[in-house]
């Protein structure tokens, strides 16, 4: 089957809305590089937009009805979003669900240290990198510190353009002979991608009374003046002490702002575009959504890129919470109540594809890989090695989203990730398949996926949107 560009589908005031949802999506990239940010972002256009808090819904004993929108978020890194249907809960749910963590490099909890009159600060990368295209570049530090107080002190530095950046540093091709003999994952090694945050050294009390001893000789310098500086910026700027990073989450990305690529502005170059992408336009589709017979339910979650672990991670319930308490706010909640509605929902699962690369050609079966402005991608399975640790779509459910989009006109291909021995990955589909509902992968095919920064085609972009929007509005399979 041939697969089409799209670019010249719409006509020039549909392309004028394209250029504005890019516009607000490079600006949520922005304001959103790490899980907290995109919380933050969110709720505050959510609640722009009507939706109130699940909690205060609680508190009040509001009582749910048809068009009404809750949202609940849990740990300041994932959120549940949902807009009352005129379908009972029981009938199931549509749901938008994406992620807003990225691979990046996290500080460790006792991370600050001077080597040779360099302050560094000790790292731990998360997510699948390669190592060495995180050095030799400007990066940001964004994150919080949690004092014992329980006083939260922001930080973002990098950003701005007065702010200082940081860098991890690399040797010189000069000297690099034996470096260049490694191979890709063993050019950079994890414990060395310490970020160097600074070389000055403090003012010594002792050089400014006296700069030389009895004999003549200059004063020792005083040990770790560089950190002490350090130390010193730290609790004047932030009122932080060295053993406040014991409670802090401090993420090191990529400095800079997201831009418009290439030379016909047709792209976006930005970091965290997985799975951000789709959070943002998951996101949207259920701001711009009008009245479904479904509740429609935007989940934008963490940790997918470790494994969906821990109590943010789509593994926890969380979410299932978060539905009872639904339920109950409608007026019928009971473990069957939520059973039958965990399994009759429909969900995309918006998590974004391989783009093809032409310079990589030999990574990907043309016939079912995704295309840069061919429009959002239905990855019908994911897994490796046999679709080892996939959810793999039922072909009713393919079928019934084959008819939403073409009645729509969505524009949408078919993908797999890569060659069937050359790799794969995996998604949080299997999670949510696992309460017996019907999931599909369903995204944006991103170019240098996992890289620090990555390309994704503006029309694909509003391709997803649409999409999501006619999802939202009639995948109804009982």
């Amino acid at each position: 089957m041939e697969q089409k560009n799209i670019w010249n589908k719409y006509d020039e005031e549909t392309m004028d809305k394209v250029n504005v949802l890019s516009d607000e999506y490079r600006c949520f990239l922005d304001n959103g590089k790490t899980e907290r940010e995109c919380i933050d972002e969110t709720v505050e256009m959510i609640e722009a937009a009507g939706y109130i808090s699940l909690q205060k819904a609680i508190e009040e004993g509001k009582k749910l009805s048809v068009g009404d929108k809750v949202y609940y978020v849990h740990m300041n890194k994932s959120i549940a979003m949902f807009q009352i249907g005129t379908k009972p809960l029981t009938e199931g749910m549509n749901i938008l669900g994406a992620h807003i963590d990225s691979p990046r490099v996290d500080v460790k909890q006792n991370p600050l240290y001077e080597d040779r009159e360099f302050a560094y600060l000790d790292t731990h990368y998360y997510g699948g990198i390669k190592k060495y295209q995180w050095v030799a570049m400007p990066l940001a530090i964004h994150g919080v510190v949690v004092k014992k107080d329980m006083t939260t002190v922001i930080v973002n530095i990098g950003e701005d353009e007065d702010d200082p950046v940081f860098f991890i540093s690399d040797i010189l091709i000069h000297l690099a002979q034996e470096q260049m003999k490694k191979t890709a994952g063993q050019v950079i090694n994890g414990e060395a991608m310490d970020l160097t945050i600074g070389s000055r050294p403090a003012d010594s009390q002792s050089e400014k009374e006296a700069s030389e001893d009895s004999e003549g000789e200059k004063a020792a310098p005083e040990k770790d003046a560089v950190k002490k500086r350090i130390l010193e910026i730290l609790k004047q700027q932030y009122d932080i002490e060295e053993e406040d990073f014991l409670s802090a989450e401090l993420e090191i990305v990529p400095a800079g702002k997201a831009r418009e690529a290439g030379l016909d502005r047709s792209m976006i170059l930005a970091y965290g575009q997985d799975d951000r992408v789709c959070a943002f336009t998951s996101m949207k589709a259920m701001l711009d959504l009008g009245v479904t017979e479904k509740t429609v339910c935007c989940l934008l979650v963490d940790k997918e890129e470790i494994g969906s672990v821990g109590a943010t991670g789509m593994t926890s319930l969380f979410f299932e919470n978060a539905v009872a308490e639904l339920l109950e706010l409608c007026g019928g909640y009971s473990d069957l109540a939520l059973r039958r509605c965990l399994q009759r929902s429909c969900m995309l699962s918006s998590d974004v594809s391989a783009a093809f690369d032409p310079l990589y050609a030999g990574c990907f079966e043309t016939k079912n890989a995704a295309f840069f402005g061919h429009g959002i991608v239905l990855n019908k399975f994911t897994g490796r090695g046999g679709k080892s640790g996939s959810n793999d779509a039922n072909a009713e459910y393919v079928a019934h989203l084959r008819h939403i989009f073409e009645k729509e006109d969505v524009s949408f291909q078919t993908a797999e990730l890569g060659k069937v021995d050359v790799g794969g990955g995996g998604t949080i589909a299997y999670i949510l398949a696992g309460y017996g509902m019907n999931v599909i992968d369903s995204g944006v095919p991103v170019l240098s996926m996992h890289a620090p920064w990555e390309a994704t085609s503006k029309i694909d972009i509003y391709e997803a949107y649409r999409g999501y929007i006619a999802f939202a509005s009639d995948a109804d399979l009982y």
